[in-house]
């Protein structure tokens, strides 16, 4: 079904209240096993049809956040959100506590049961008034961040269309165009300031009403962090200081060599890779989605149909406009079984790595469409990253018909980008730990513990007082830092393992791509650590595979470095 056929219809709360009662009540008295797999399977057809309306208004929403309609069924949907989270606790407590258990997990796997218990403690009726007021104020951001009009180059734009003036070769236009960028974040600092604020002390207050010290255990839970702790990813960011920074430095220091642009940078300067310009994708929008249908197209049969479906059926909006909110995403319509793609394309080597790095998210939704339940579909989120970053690689397949000319300076800076992005998810996941360890801290003391962490993560960063992003503010920026805590750090433990997938596309595409599928094809039935194992890869929690990545990956950085 075409996305625009979709029909939506607001989640009616009390109904559904009704429908959960008589579900639940079914698998309580079930006598039978059949008669308590038959209301687990009610349940999940139960829940994917109101999962897929709350999608398709949060989509249809950041889409045009000025249209009323959805502006209005969102916030309806945040008020009530937590009151459907509340009746799927009610049911996976029956389910967890169910006689019939031993068969279901051996039908469904065992995982699903340890998932549910992980939800069982992230979640009470007590905290209903707190997650209302954070869905909130995630509503405020996006919309915020969604009305920038930045007056640049003769027009008024947005944050997604003011990239391209970003990455200018000319220095006199790159660097206004941070400045104006900044302005725009600066004008808004005390409200930023303020959302946060509230987002950070509702969410300490959730978690002494669950009885944990803090929020970093409770955003841990409600991460479904099913395999490490906080220690894990501790020792996780030792290693990428120890390992990575020094790389990456070093990288920037050649950068600043081939720009002829002085080390230190500033956060303009940084952005610029080759004193000539950045890679651009060469041809239109049309022509960046025809080039990726030819990439899935060339992968396998499987991949062939799956993007021929997302075309077909517009399962994708990635052109940037007025009033749509920033960023990109995958997400999916459950009850028909089909993911959609959010983005906003700048003319940037970003729209290439959209129709890979979401792509790569949506196409492993599509092979694991069929599975049963619906939560055995997907993994947990570092997983999923793995998906999308690992796609991004075998983007490479199609980087001369992408890039053209700038084909060989597109893989550079992508696999430059691979390793020193890694520093900043890290910098990001430690400043949320500090932040939330320490609820009390003012506005203030956050700016100066993020340039106190851009100091050990980022040491190729002049922190020159300039607005915003040289006053210690960048983070404001950072999405997933307002809506989604402790959720970065997953791209940097998923861009470890996408850079030993990476490694093995340079000796055997093939090879690589069937170890791919190997973890694609488990979708949601292992964890983290064993789907990795599945690949037959290092767990990036292993210093050697951190280790080894870099080396390989800075190898061949130094022997394509020639332009």
């Amino acid at each position: 079904m075409k996305f625009s056929e979709m029909k939506y219809e607001r989640p009616d709360l009390q109904q559904s209240k009704i429908i959960a009662d008589k579900i639940q009540n079914e698998l309580k008295n079930a006598v039978t096993f059949e008669q308590a797999d038959k209301a687990f399977i009610d349940w999940d057809q139960f829940t994917a049809g109101i999962d897929t309306m709350i999608s398709l208004a949060y989509t249809r929403h950041t889409i045009d956040t000025a249209d009323q309609f959805y502006d209005k069924e969102v916030e309806y949907i945040d008020e009530v959100s937590p009151e459907f989270t509340d009746i799927q606790q009610s049911f996976s407590k029956l389910l967890v506590e169910s006689t019939f258990r031993p068969q279901l997990e051996e039908k469904y796997g065992s995982l699903l049961f340890k998932n549910a218990e992980i939800f069982l403690k992230a979640f009470s009726p007590e905290i209903i008034p707190e997650t209302q007021e954070i869905n909130k104020l995630e509503t405020a951001y996006q919309k915020l961040l969604a009305s920038a009009q930045i007056e640049f180059d003769g027009e008024k734009r947005t944050i997604s269309q003011m990239y391209p003036y970003k990455q200018s070769a000319d220095d006199k236009v790159r660097r206004e165009a941070w400045l104006e960028e900044a302005r725009f974040y600066s004008s808004h600092g005390r409200e930023l300031d303020d959302i946060y604020d509230q987002m950070v002390k509702l969410r300490d207050k959730a978690a002494h009403k669950l009885g944990y010290d803090h929020y970093v255990k409770l955003g841990y839970l409600q991460m479904n962090r099913n395999c490490y702790t906080a220690d894990d990813v501790k020792k996780f960011r030792r290693a990428v200081v120890k390992y990575i920074v020094p790389v990456a430095n070093q990288l920037y220091r050649e950068q600043a060599k081939r720009t002829g642009l002085e080390y230190p940078f500033t956060f303009a300067d940084a952005a610029l890779r080759f004193r000539d310009g950045n890679p651009m994708p060469q041809g239109t929008a049309d022509d960046i989605l025809e080039t990726g249908k030819k990439l899935y197209h060339s992968l396998s049969e499987e991949s062939r149909e799956f993007i021929d479906m997302m075309y077909a059926d517009g399962l994708m909006d990635v052109l940037s406009k007025k009033g749509k909110a920033g960023g990109g995403y995958c997400t999916q319509f459950a009850k028909y079984k089909v993911p959609f793609i959010f983005a906003n394309f700048n003319g940037t080597a970003d729209d290439v790595e959209v129709i890979t790095h979401e792509a790569g998210h949506a196409f492993a939704f599509y092979i694991a469409r069929n599975i049963s339940p619906s939560d055995n579909q997907s993994p947990t989120l570092e997983a999923c990253e793995i998906h999308s970053m690992t796609m991004e690689f075998f983007g490479w397949k199609c980087s001369n018909e992408f890039f053209g000319k700038d084909s060989k300076k597109f893989r550079y800076s992508h696999l430059f980008g691979a390793i020193t992005f890694i520093p900043y998810g890290a910098m990001v996941d430690h400043f949320q730990h500090i932040v939330y360890e320490n609820p009390a801290m003012t506005p203030l003391q956050r700016h100066h513990i993020w340039q106190e962490l851009l100091r050990v993560y980022m040491p190729w960063m002049k922190l020159d007082g300039s607005p915003f992003y040289g006053e210690g503010k960048g983070w404001q920026r950072q999405i997933h830092i307002y809506e989604n805590p402790f959720y970065y750090i997953d791209y940097c433990l998923a861009q470890t393992v996408a850079l030993e997938f990476w490694t093995i596309m340079q000796k055997d595409m093939n090879e690589a791509w069937e170890r791919y599928m190997k973890l694609v094809r488990k979708a949601g039935t292992q964890t983290f650590d064993e789907l990795v194992e599945t690949a037959g890869l290092a767990s990036p929690f292993d210093e050697q595979a951190l280790k080894e990545v870099a080396e390989t990956a800075v190898k061949w950085l130094n022997d394509n470095s020639e332009f």
